[in-house]
């Protein structure tokens, strides 16, 4: 199984999420799956690019060559794809990807994350999508999505679209056992002609 991994790029970040990011490699490495990630050599990725491989993993990492250029690419992925672009870069990590995880991350993280969720919900994919809310990282974010559900902007329903993990011993058991459910009519009113 290839699990996709999604993560920051900053070097300055507390050692619970980095200890987070180390579990989850090993956990990853120890089930003998690939880790797919931004292929970085920066922060979380970095870290759990390199933990995943000393733990029995192979990685792939999917880099822009924008970042390459600048010297971002990661030496310890066992194979790194050179993408044109931020898009295809993202493309080719969902292709290659048979699940989605979400540690503590920025901009991209979210994007990365929301963009997968958002896929899944127009039907584009069945795959599991999990955020792993170290510290709770991602608390606020979760009570934007419960507004979100209260006010009509999203259906009840697409909670069960993600699941909330405490720690990656959770998420790793949400992924080993994911049985994708039916995908649910994303409008509350479909206009007719």
């Amino acid at each position: 199984m290839n699990i996709c991994v999604y993560s920051s790029s900053s070097n300055a970040v507390a050692d619970v999420y980095v200890n987070e990011a180390i579990d989850l490699a090993r956990l990853i490495g120890q089930s003998n799956f690939c880790l797919v990630n931004g292929g970085s050599n920066v922060g979380l990725m970095d870290v759990i690019t390199r933990e995943a491989g000393i733990s029995g993993a192979r990685t792939i990492g999917v880099i822009p060559e924008k970042l390459r250029d600048f010297n971002l690419a990661s030496v310890h992925a066992h194979e790194m794809i050179v993408s044109g672009d931020m898009m295809q870069r993202k493309d080719k990590m969902r292709e290659l990807s048979d699940a989605f995880i979400a540690l503590a991350g920025g901009f991209g993280t979210l994007e990365e994350i929301l963009e997968v969720i958002t896929l899944k919900q127009l039907g584009y994919h069945n795959k599991a999508v999990v955020f792993i809310n170290t510290n709770g990282f991602y608390d606020d974010l979760f009570r934007q999505f419960e507004k979100s559900y209260e006010e009509k902007f999203a259906k009840e329903n697409y909670r069960k679209l993600f699941f909330i993990a405490g720690n990656s011993a959770q998420a790793m058991d949400y992924i080993l056992n994911y049985k994708p459910e039916e995908s649910v009519n994303k409008w509350f009113d479909v206009p007719t002609r």
